[in-house]
């Protein structure tokens, strides 16, 4: 397992991936930094804040390349850190960090995806990661607000035009996107039934919390066992744990 790291870290470049969200290439600068794939990291402008965000290539892509990608959406952080998000900028990460990732068990083929917004950063580190094995196939749902909105379109269309994945595209609140013939709203019995039809050995979600809760609920229902979805640890509800109610001394001599 890795072992967390705080380095602070030069930005390679910024790349507009959507109108709300960019991709952030991290310099390693020679760092090692081992992680598995669907981790994450904390980050934050040279001593400040540190939030946390996914990774979005696989561990053999950063070697590769000798730099993390991430994937940053412009809303639910600081305007001072988005205006800091530039290349030289220099950032403080920590990790990795998170359990939520991708392991193929033995004999384990067929995987599955869903991944909701900019939560298609993990998914991609998960997905090009399985994909290196030639028995692996997979299906990812990817659902975002509208048609300008898929991060990562173009590679994963060519990965579905190579047959690599069964692609499924589905818009939220694109209602008035004009030619769009793929799919619309959030996840229905109808979108996820396949995933259990054709036999996918686990499948894996991401995205903001209620879609991954309420997509994680509807796939359950159509006869996914729930030992078989991943989801991120800690938006499994905790379960509540009565007070022990301990007998006072006082209590004790009433009783008696």
């Amino acid at each position: 397992m890795a072992h967390s790291s705080l380095l602070t870290l030069a930005i390679r470049e910024v790349v507009a991936a959507t109108p709300r969200a960019r991709i952030v290439r991290v310099e390693l600068g020679g760092e090692r930094f081992d992680y598995r794939p669907g981790q994450g990291v904390m980050v934050g402008l040279a001593g400040s804040k540190r939030r946390p965000y996914s990774i979005a290539a696989a561990p053999h892509d950063a070697h590769r390349d000798g730099c993390l990608e991430l994937l940053i959406g412009t809303e639910g952080n600081t305007p001072e850190f988005q205006r800091g998000l530039t290349a030289g900028a220099w950032l403080d990460v920590e990790g990795p960090i998170g359990n939520f990732t991708f392991e193929a068990g033995p004999g384990e083929s067929r995987f599955a995806f869903i991944a909701g917004g900019t939560g298609i950063g993990a998914i991609r580190s998960m997905l090009r990661h399985a994909l290196r094995n030639p028995r692996h196939t997979a299906q990812l749902l990817y659902f975002t607000r509208g048609r300008d909105e898929f991060a990562y379109d173009a590679e994963l269309r060519a990965m579905a035009t190579a047959g690599r994945v069964d692609l499924h595209r589905s818009i939220t609140r694109g209602l008035g996107d004009r030619g769009w013939t793929e799919g619309r709203g959030r996840p229905t019995h109808a979108q996820l039934l396949p995933i259990v039809r054709r036999g996918a050995a686990v499948c894996f979600i991401c995205g903001p919390a209620s879609f991954v809760l309420d997509a994680r609920a509807l796939l359950i229902d159509v006869g996914m066992p729930p030992e078989r979805v991943r989801i991120e640890d800690w938006l499994m509800p905790r379960p509540t744990v009565a007070p022990v109610l301990l007998r006072s001394p006082i209590a004790a001599a009433f009783a008696s």
